[in-house]
Formats: C-alpha cells, structure tokens, sequence
C-alpha cells in the first residue's frame, strides 16, 4: 500500500508539472501594473486559444480580492481596401487583435493636482502609474505588395496599436491608441472585444436607459443592454462600477451579458466607427472600493482621464441655482424679481418659445408670433437685477444653424442654452455635439444638455458645459428608494440636472428630502423650483436652505451609505458646511458623524428636518443648535424623508 502511495503521488506530480508546463506555454507576453497604494493589480497576458492564435486578455484583483477574473481584450477592424492590398481574410480582419506582437511596453508615473473652474473639489488630485504597451503585426520582412493607384505596400509593421493602462488608487482605466504611420491608417472600427468578467453571486444596479428606474439583478437574464455608469457588488464586499470616459469621438458604449460566458459583460457600441490615425478610443474605466461611498467620492477619476480645460478666458463661466419660468415677459420678469430675493442666478425659459420644438422649420432665432415674450426686454430686466437668462432649444434648431442661432443669443445677452432632445449613440452625433458645445464657447454661451446624454468627463475640457440630465429626475417624480440609488450609480460619471421641486404636488417625497437633494445631488446649474412658480412662496423659512446652498464645492465628503437605500453627504464651500441626508421609501434612523468639520472649532448648525406635527402646506420645522468635530447626531427619517443641515463656523 505505502508503495502504491508513493506511485500515486509521484504521478500527480507529474501531472501537475505537465499542467504548469502546458499553462505556462499557452502565455505568450504577460505584464502587469499595480496602483500607487499598490491594492489594484491589472495583469495583462496573451493566451493561446488555437494553432497560430492569440487572444489578449486581462485581470484585475482589489488587495488581494478578485475583482475582474479573465476576461478579453481587443477591438474588431474591418478595412477592405487595406486588407485587400496585404492579403488579408476579411475574418481575419475583424479579428485582427489576434496574434499581435509585444514590441516593447513603457512604464511611467504621475502624482500632480490641478484645479478646475467648478467642481465637487477645488483641488483634484491626479496620481497613477501607467504601462503602455506597443503592439505591431505582420512582422515578416522586406516583403512589399502593390495596392491601389501603384502605391506600394510594406506588410513590416503595417498594423500598430498600443495598449494604455493605467493604475489609480481608485480604480483602473484602459484604452486602445493607433499610433500615426505614413500613410494616414484608416480605421473601420465595427466593435470591441473588451468584456468584464465577475465572481459568481455578482449583482448588478442595471438599467435600460439613461432615463430610467433601475433593478438590482444578478449577471443572468437582463431584458436589454444595460446604460453606463453600471454599478455592480460583489461577493466579496467590493464595490465596482464600469464606466466610459473622454467619449467625444467614438460611438457611445452599452453593456451586455455574454451569450456564452457566465458573470460576463459584454462592451456593445452604438455603431461602427470611422477614423484616422493617430487616434484613441475611449477610455475603459473599472472602479473599485470598499464601500459604494468611495467610489461617489472618487468620481474625478472620470475627469482626470479627459483633456485639461481649453478655455482660456472662463470668467464668463458662472455657476448658479435656477427658476424655471412660463413663456411671458410678465412671468419672466416675477421670476427674476424671486431669484434676485432668493439667492439664485438664472432664469429659464423652456421648450415652445420660438415654435414648435419639434419641427426643423421653427426659427430659433426669432420668438414666435404666437407668445407674449420680448426676450429683449427679459435679458434687459434680468441684467438690471443681477440675474441671467437660460434659453431651451431643440437640436433640430441648431444642426446646421450653430452660428446664427448662437450669434442671435449672444446679441440678446443670453448667458446660456439647455440643448433638447440631443441625438447620442453614434460616433457622427458624438462628434456634432461635442463640437456645438465647443461652438458655443466662442460665443460665451453655457450648456446644459437634456435627454439621454451622459457625461464622460468633457466639462473638464470646455466647462462651459455645466451640467447634463441622462437622470429620470423629478420631471417623472421618481420615488425616494430610486433618489438613493442615483448618487452610487448615475452621479458617478458627473453633473446631473434632475430638476428638483419643492412646492409640486406630485413629488413622492417629503420637502426635506427635496432640500437635501440641492447637497446630495452635484449639478454647477442647479435648479431648484422645476414645476414651481414665484406665487407658490408662501413665507415658508425653510426656503432659507435654498437661499444659502451653494452649487461648487470646495471639498466633498460622503458620510455613510447603501445604494437605493440612504446616503448622507457635506460638502464644504469656503467656511460653511451642507449637508443633505436622505432614506428610500422606509423609514429609518440615521447616525451621522460631524468628523468633516474642522477640529477645535464650533459651529451654529441650522437643522431643516420633517416634522408632521408641524401644521404648514409643507411640513418642515427649523431648530439650531451648536456642535464641533466630536459630535454625532441621530437622525429618524420618516419614509422618502430627509434632513438638511447648514453649519456656520461662529
């Protein structure tokens, strides 16, 4: 029997040395990269998946926990002219990732901060390692084809391609770069290979479109495509997001369940792409923290990975609160006299007047015959009490009028313009937006873009793009379990426009819950009476939250939190503190650290807190009361309620 052992063991020896030697064999290059704090790991390797086949692949592992298992890397190109002239399959083509050759790979550092025109912070701290690595095909040598027009062709790196990684403390980003070769490269781009794949038990905050309610579900039987960011938690404890970022010539990406591959996520483009080389496609974002709360407070990361601020000149560029007004000049001006006595910035007039928003034969540039509003005469009043004016116009206004229109808004003394019903997906729409906005800076004009669009960092590059809907915000009253789970998910690609309420009788939420939205909620243009109107204000002193909070943060801090259920956030702007705290539909008691303040100093906190006891059309009391650094209080919010609080240093 001990001899009968000892053959045994001796052969699953053997066994497992030929394992390791066949496992070791089918990767050809293998690298890998570690973040600055050294807890995210990405690991790069080719593996053989056939005779004379390569597949790129990757992993990702968060202090020693798997977050990504292996998963595929690539992009699929199809070019007929160019595969033609250098012999090539047209499978082959879309495949062409397969079987490239590791040149060499870079490896560089970066620790430095920046400081945006607005943001959540005033200082943004941009810190990673990067591993680019070089990638060329059809190596063989000194062999040369004709192609078309007698043009000669060299197969010798006639394909080049680097893969970019890089490494944050808060998560990992990853792009394809095409670098400039003599003849231009024309670039068929029909999709991706890039896919994420997840432990078992992963579940996912999936929802279908930008505009719509989520569902917390596992990586099996999803209705459709799922909308970016996607928020994801895992077994493990860790909390993931994938996003898109510096998206602003590409075709927008969606994500899919594998049809093959369990816990699989599929990256789906809109559409194919055309380019030219030298050029980059969008950056692949992985997010991963302890808790959901970190991965809202790392959300720069989106920014740090888009082109720095192209605008010389921003001091044009102011953020502020807003009223929504109806389509008269003596509607116009009563909200211009309230936001001139509330503290807020801007006026705006929405959808209808200058026509039909829908049909192209509406002129933007003229009021429409049908409306009582002299927007001259708006613009003029508003100037006079310190206050802007915001102006709606549907995209099918502006496709090929960009500068009539915007040179008929500027002559009024229009500070901005809300673009409507924006066409997104394709790499042509991508390019026209991104170009209007861009288009609209030369005519010191703000945006604010409505409908599906969402933000993958541009406002860094041209921040005259303030703020974004992509968000079913109060315009489709949402209820409070849908309010908590906005700030994990949709809030972590940027500024959303959700268009708070507070006198509608249609919101599904306590009022106090609708002030702690104005903190919870990041948005440079914040509006804050969407349905409501000036006669509505009836006295109440709770609006005073609304007077005082600001839209730009000096510094944010999320408190604690579970997605779609509560979350409690301050953010700082100068000396002062806000902080909005909201629950879902259940009731609940909430603890909540004063850590943020500053240590050694007191602070006059003004509590607005739901009081049903309270006899008024909304039912939100006042008390204040002094704390510092050491303090926690406890509140009991009442279902879909909330609690606000403003902290003055005495």
């Amino acid at each position: 029997m001990r001899k009968l052992l000892i053959a045994l063991t001796l052969a699953l020896t053997i066994v497992g040395q030929i394992s390791i030697q066949v496992q070791a064999q089918s990767v050809v290059a293998k690298n890998e990269i570690k973040s600055p704090d050294g807890k995210l790991q990405f690991k790069f390797y080719q593996k053989e998946i056939g005779e004379n086949r390569t597949q790129m692949c990757y992993s990702v592992s968060f202090d020693g926990k798997p977050v990504i298992l292996e998963s595929e890397l690539g992009i699929l190109i199809e070019n007929q002219l160019f595969e033609s002239a250098l012999g090539i399959e047209n499978d082959q083509a879309q495949l062409w990732c397969e079987n490239l050759e590791l040149k060499s790979v870079d490896q560089s550092v970066k620790d430095t901060t920046w400081t945006p025109v607005y943001g959540e912070r005033s200082v943004v701290h941009d810190s990673y390692k990067e591993m680019v690595l070089h990638f060329a095909k059809y190596e063989e040598p000194g062999q040369m084809e004709e192609g078309h027009g007698g043009t000669s062709y060299d197969k010798r790196r006639s394909y080049q391609m680097d893969l970019v990684v890089r490494a944050y403390d808060e998560g990992i980003a990853f792009r394809y770069h095409f670098p400039e070769t003599s003849n231009g490269l024309f670039l068929h781009i029909t999709g991706e290979q890039t896919s994420y794949t997840f432990p078992e038990g992963t579940m996912a905050w999936y929802e279908r479109w930008a505009q719509g309610p989520y569902s917390y579900l596992p990586l099996k039987d999803w209705p459709d495509e799922c909308e970016r960011p996607l928020t994801l938690e895992l077994k493990n404890g860790l909390s993931v997001a994938l996003l898109e970022a510096q998206m602003v010539d590409y075709s927008r990406g969606k994500f899919k369940l594998d049809d093959k591959k369990a816990n699989t996520i599929d990256l789906k483009m809109y559409d194919k792409v055309d380019v030219i080389s030298p050029y980059s496609t969008p950056w692949r974002v992985i997010m991963v923290a302890d808790t959901p709360g970190e991965l809202l407070e790392n959300n720069d990361l989106v920014l740090n990975l888009n082109t720095p601020n192209q605008i010389q000149n921003t001091s044009w560029i102011k953020p502020g609160k807003v009223i929504r007004s109806n389509l008269t000049t003596k509607e116009a001006k009563e909200c211009i006299d309230f936001a001139a006595e509330r503290n807020l910035q801007y006026v705006h007039l929405d959808a209808g007047w200058y026509g039909s928003e829908m049909k192209v034969a509406s002129d933007a540039t003229k009021v429409s015959s049908t409306r009582d509003l002299d927007i001259q005469e708006v613009v003029n009043y508003g100037a006079s009490r310190g206050i802007g004016i915001f102006v709606y116009i549907n995209q099918r206004a502006l496709t090929d009028k960009l500068d009539e229109v915007f040179a008929q808004c500027r002559k009024w003394g229009i500070r901005g313009v809300k673009f409507g019903f924006v066409q997104i997906g394709s790499n042509h729409w991508s390019v026209w937006l991104h170009n209007a906005i861009k288009k609209a800076a030369e005519y010191h004009l703000l945006v604010d873009i409505h409908d599906e669009y969402r933000p993958t960092g541009f406002s860094r590059t041209y921040p005259n793009l303030m703020t974004q809907e992509g968000i079913r915000g109060n315009e489709e009253m949402p209820d409070a379990t849908h309010n908590t789970t906005l700030p994990f998910t949709r809030y972590l690609a940027g500024a959303g426009d959700y268009t708070i309420c507070y006198y509608n009788n249609r919101i599904k939420t306590t009022h106090a819950h609708q002030l702690a939205l104005s903190v919870v909620y990041y948005s440079p243009l914040q509006f804050l009476y969407w349905y409501d109107k000036p006669s509505l204000y009836q006295g109440e002193k709770e609006i005073a939250f609304f007077d005082a909070v600001k839209t730009v943060w000096d510094d944010t801090k999320v408190l604690n939190g579970e997605v779609g259920k509560y979350i409690a956030m301050a953010r700082r702007s100068g000396d002062q503190w806000f902080l909005g705290a909201i629950t879902n539909n259940d009731a609940r008691t909430v603890k909540i650290p004063f850590t943020f303040l500053e240590a050694g100093k007191k602070y006059t906190a003004t509590i607005y807190y739901d009081d049903d006891k309270l006899k008024s059309s909304t039912n939100v009391n006042i008390k204040t009361q002094e704390v510092d650094s050491s303090n926690t209080l406890s509140f009991d919010l009442k279902a879909s309620g909330g609690v606000a609080i403003h902290f003055k240093k005495e």
